[in-house]
């Protein structure tokens, strides 16, 4: 059944995500209701009606269902019992089996594998007798990243001999870890899919990404890849969807080897990070296809319209005082998006900008002057 507007939507989680999605289902005319624990968040100072509660709240579950008609998520880490609990109640997409394997790095490889996805080498790092096992050494160089709850390149650790795994599983303080082996990357790109309750699936552009600390700094779409590896990318990422059974906005991130070899390295089940360019640059959002998905409305077309380069702003932009806004504004095609976050701690994102244009090497060269004025401000 479809969800038209007039009718109250959920989210759970306050962030950035859950105000852009929050922005694209009101422009739409819907209402929405934020649950977060945070009495103080992006996504509750524009909604409709806000809960500040735990994701794991019976009472304020509830009083989210009563209020709404379907309800999503900005974030994989919700637990995956409070969204069968609300299932029960009311349409909730993606559902409690996608999110837990997309929240466990454990079980998100080995649903890669096991379904034919290539991947890096990998093992389930869980006790200290694991360190001894001889076939770890064949994943060193590797990273050894903890199983739940890693982001923004924390989380993890890198590990050069079989002597550093053990203290970098004690610093980690996380019971069960993956190790995957260091891959020599030509570049890291990533696609964001929507699928709908009907199978219908589109996929937006590729972008091609580029991080600083773990932290997505800058991404480039289209991505500066040759055509085919470009359709092979977004065939694999629907493929994910579809094996998955997913329902909803879902970015797969991918490592490109140096003979253009595609590893899927992460899943979202979410809007994305290098997703955000979507929302000047194409027909369609990412955030308005994830409320299509939800509300069971025909997915919107994906095409892109400009090329565009999109620039993360990161809370040491703050260091100094409020950031000299003119940098970007003076700039007829660049796009600024602020996220009403009043904490600017390093690495935290505040906000983002984007640069359009005719040409992808035009745009990235006004991004990276822009970025440049910035840091010397």
């Amino acid at each position: 059944m479809r969800v038209l507007p007039g009718a109250v939507l959920g989210v759970l989680g306050g962030g950035q995500l859950g105000r852009m999605f929050v922005a694209a289902a009101q422009r739409m005319g819907y209402q929405v209701a934020v649950l977060d624990p945070a009495a103080d968040n992006p996504a509750g100072r524009s909604a409709d009606y806000t809960i500040c509660a735990d994701y794991d709240d019976e009472a304020a579950l509830g009083r989210l269902a009563d209020k709404c008609v379907a309800i999503t998520t900005e974030f994989e880490n919700i637990p995956a019992a409070s969204l069968r609990r609300l299932s029960e109640r009311c349409a909730v997409t993606p559902d409690a089996r996608s999110v837990s394997i997309a929240q466990n790095r454990v079980l998100e490889k080995q649903f890669l594998r096991d379904n034919g996805f290539a991947v890096a080498p990998f093992a389930v790092i869980q006790q200290p007798s694991d360190h001894a096992d001889q076939t770890i050494t064949r994943l060193l160089p590797g990273i050894l990243k903890v199983s739940q709850f890693g982001y923004d390149g924390k989380g993890q650790k890198s590990v050069n001999h079989q002597a550093d795994l053990t203290a970098a599983y004690a610093q980690l303080s996380h019971p069960i870890c993956v190790l995957e082996k260091f891959m020599p990357l030509q570049r890291e790109i990533s696609v964001v899919v929507a699928r709908g309750s009907d199978g219908e699936i589109k996929n937006f552009p590729v972008a091609e990404n580029q991080h600083v600390n773990g932290i997505l700094d800058i991404s480039i779409v289209p991505a500066r890849i040759p055509p085919a590896l470009a359709q092979q990318a977004q065939a694999v990422a629907c493929r994910v969807a579809e094996r998955l059974n997913y329902l909803g906005v879902l970015c797969v991130e991918f490592f490109v080897l140096q003979d253009d070899e595609l590893l899927v390295n992460e899943i979202a089940p979410r809007p994305h990070n290098s997703g955000h360019y979507s929302i000047d640059a194409c027909i369609t959002s990412q955030f308005e296809q994830q409320v299509r998905t939800l509300c069971n409305l025909p997915l919107g077309e994906t095409t892109q319209h400009s090329a565009a380069v999109m620039v993360n702003l990161l809370g040491e932009l703050w260091q100094n005082g409020t950031p000299d806004w003119n940098v970007i504004l003076q700039c007829t095609t660049a796009k600024l998006h602020l996220y009403g976050k009043t904490d600017a701690r390093p690495g935290r994102k505040m906000g983002h900008f984007t640069v359009l244009g005719t040409d992808v090497d035009e745009a990235l060269q006004q991004a990276i002057l822009i970025k440049k004025q910035l840091q010397r401000h």
